[in-house]
Parts: C-alpha cells; structure tokens; sequence
C-alpha cells in the first residue's frame, strides 16, 4: 500500500494529504465542542449535553441511552444548523474582508499539521522513521511561522466590522500574540541547543527532538519536561495565550467586548473561528508532546522501539510496520487528547485575567523568565558539551 501511494503523481498525493488533513481536522474540532461542553459540566458539577431528546433513538436497543446521554446529537444539531442556517452580511461591514476573515483563520490551522509528526514506524533496519506529511527541516520554524499568521484573520474580522468591540479585540489579539510569541520562541531555543550536539547536522525538525527522548541512559531517556521544565512551563502558558484560551482569552472577551472580535459573524463564518481555534490547539497539543512529552514513546525511559520489541514476545505481529505505526499514532494521539483535556480543565476553573494583567505576564514575568532560562541552559550545555 506503501509503495502505491509513493509511486502515485505528486499533485494527486498532495490532494489525498490535503483531503485528509480537512477530513481529520473538521470531526476533531465538532468533537471538541461537544468534548468541552461535557468537561465544564463535569468540572462544574451540572448536567452536560445529555438532554437532547430524541425518540426514535431511545428505541435502540442497548445503545439508545447511551447515545442520548453522550450528547451526540447536540453536536449533528449544531453542525446542521452551522451548515444551513442563514449567513447573515450585515450591511455596514466591508464584505470582502469580512467574509475573507474566517478563510484565513483556516489556512495557518491546516498547514501547520503537514509539518507535525503523528507517529512513526520501524524500519527494515530498526530504526524509528517519523510519519510526517511534510517532512522538513525546519519543522518548528515552519509551524511558528504560518500559525503566526492566524492572528491576521482576528486583526481582519476585527477591522472589516467596522464595529467598536470587533475592533478592539482585533488589537488586543495582534497585541498578545507579539507578546507571547517571544516567551514561547525562546523557550524551545535550549531543546534545540541540546538535540543538535556538535558533530551533527543541525536540524529544526520534531522528529530529532523525540529522537533525543528515545536514547538509552537516564538522561538519554528522560523527556524535556524533566530536563527543562521551566521551559516547558514557558511553553504551556504562551501556548494558552497564541490559542486565546482562557484565562487569555482576550480577543473575545465576552464579559467586556461582547464577543470580541467575532461579535458580528454568525452561522458557517463564525463555526470556521472556533474550528480553528480547537484546531490550534490541536497542532499546539502535538507541538508541545513531541517537545516535551516524549512524543510517540510510551512512557520516560521506554521508548517505541523497546517497546514493541516487549510486545513481539507476546504478539506475533507486533513488529509489523503497519501494527507500529498505529500503535505509535494511538500513544501520540491520546497525550495529545490528554493535553486538549488539560486545556478544558484550565477554561473551567480559572477566572479570566484582566487585559492589563495578561499585559504585564507576558511582559514583565514571562519574558525575562525565558531570557534567564536560556541563558542558563546555554552555559550548562556548552559546558557539558565541552
């Protein structure tokens, strides 16, 4: 199946990839719209959408019930009232930008995926191979650099409705990210002083950063969260900030700017912000496993390759490159679900900061944090490296 689709014409592969990366990302973000409504509702200790009764479905046997209180419908309801309610152009609006604006909320959020790996398999030699849709060198660059450009769909949508509050949180959008960005880019720069050793060829890609979590020893095993934390920390809270998730969520602070910068958009043109917003923080998920978790290793200290080579005592078919490459995206997909999990979690506990606050965390702790972090790890490598 492998060498089919490798002797397939460039453009037909970059099609199936493009297919798939939209046919991936769209159920993921309706799934984490009913996700995040089940976890409020369990975090805050009420009933969830699990009351959408339909009766037809009560009727099956076993599964009717649970369908029901799965809350499953909720999300078709919505996905058919996003698809075919009416999409309102307000009249005082610059239209083109205006309906442009969610266009480009979606481009960054599925480029960005191409340049992230999902898992790996075992070659013919044993060697772990990255599956990647865009395998490059400058993978990190390539993921900073056009998710980046997701906060021109903000500034735009905020601009184009040429509306107070839409406009306000167009700039408090464009404000926070030059604020979080440094932080966030100085906080990978000590992952990538250690991973790339000299003697090596240097490279950005996420591949050789879960590669470094995969060596024997204790060091060579440890994930980047023990050995770096404070830039894992780093990382996290910029995280929260360039997906605007609470308590960062100041383009769309409702409880001063109504809606913030999507105050004016309704139907499919406001459903494509949120479907980015869960697809950033799907990619920023994926980014921050491969960075510090370990990637598609199972646990610190037991990578894949040692791993499945546990399960080939016990299962014939455990050294199968496909059996691997699933098992490897299953490892990789469920810390990621865990961190979206984690993400949820922070939304429905912590109260949002004031605008000013998020200012001066950005500005005056985070960002000296990380100029102090790098400074340190820069002297400790060079040192351990000399």
């Amino acid at each position: 199946m492998v060498e089919f689709y490798l002797q397939l014409n460039p453009v037909v592969q970059a099609v199936l990839k493009g297919l798939a990366v939209i046919l991936i990302i769209f159920p993921i973000g309706g799934v984490c719209s009913m996700a995040e409504r089940k976890v409020s509702a369990w975090i805050q200790g009420r009933p969830g959408p699990n009351r959408a009764i339909v009766p037809w479905v009560a009727w099956i046997p076993l599964v009717g019930t649970f369908l029901q209180r799965l809350g499953l419908f909720h999300v078709m309801a919505d996905g058919g009232k996003m698809l075919f309610k009416e999409d309102a152009l307000p009249g005082h609006v610059n239209k083109f930008y205006f309906v442009l604006a969610p266009i480009v909320a979606m481009i960054p959020a599925l480029t960005t995926v191409t340049a992230v790996p999902f898992g790996a398999y075992l070659d013919s030699a044993g060697a772990v191979v990255p599956l990647v849709l865009a395998n490059v060198d400058i993978g990190l660059l390539a993921v900073f650099a056009v998710s980046s450009l997701g906060v021109y769909s903000l500034i735009l949508a905020g601009w184009a409705s040429n509306s107070k509050y839409p406009f306000l949180g167009g700039v408090r959008a464009s404000a926070q990210l030059i604020s979080y960005e440094l932080s966030m880019t100085l906080s990978v720069i000590p992952v990538f002083l250690w991973v790339n050793a000299p003697g090596m060829e240097p490279t950005m890609g996420l591949g050789r950063v879960v590669e470094f979590q995969s060596q024997p020893g204790f060091w060579g095993g440890a994930w980047f969260l023990f050995i770096m934390p404070v830039s894992a920390f780093i990382f996290l809270t910029s995280l929260f900030a360039e997906t605007n998730r609470q308590p960062f969520d100041m383009p769309e602070s409702e409880a001063d700017l109504v809606g913030g910068f999507h105050t004016e958009y309704g139907a499919f043109k406001w459903g494509l912000f949120f479907v980015a917003e869960y697809a950033h923080m799907l990619i920023g998920s994926g980014v921050f496993t491969l960075l510090f978790l370990g990637g598609w290793n199972p646990l610190p200290w037991i990578p894949l390759a040692t791993f499945v080579g546990w399960l080939s005592s016990i299962l014939p078919i455990a050294g199968n490159p496909i059996f691997v490459g699933v098992l490897s995206i299953t490892i990789f997909l469920t810390k990621v679900l865990a961190m979206i999990f984690f993400f949820m979690w922070v939304r429905w506990t912590l109260p949002r900061f004031r605008y000013d606050q998020v200012m001066e965390i950005g500005w005056k702790k985070l960002l000296p944090l990380a100029i102090a972090n790098l400074l340190a790890y820069a002297v400790g490598i060079a040192l351990l490296q000399s």
